[in-house]
């Protein structure tokens, strides 16, 4: 990839960062006065994407 391909890449991600800020900030605080916490649907999903990546990787091979 070329340097300006890099570059705009870069200041892509540094724009969609601050478009998304406020929307993960009010996220982040609604799920700090939520009475019930859903680690166990954290948990799952993170099992099932780490599942799905093994896999791609395994089929590849």
């Amino acid at each position: 990839m070329e340097l300006w391909e890099q570059i705009a890449l870069g200041a892509l991600a540094v724009l969609v960062l601050f478009l998304f800020r406020p929307g993960i900030k009010a996220t982040f605080e609604r799920s700090k006065n939520a009475e019930e916490k859903h680690w166990g649907t954290l948990a799952l999903l993170a099992v099932v994407l780490i599942s799905f990546v093994i896999f791609l990787i395994w089929s590849v091979r």
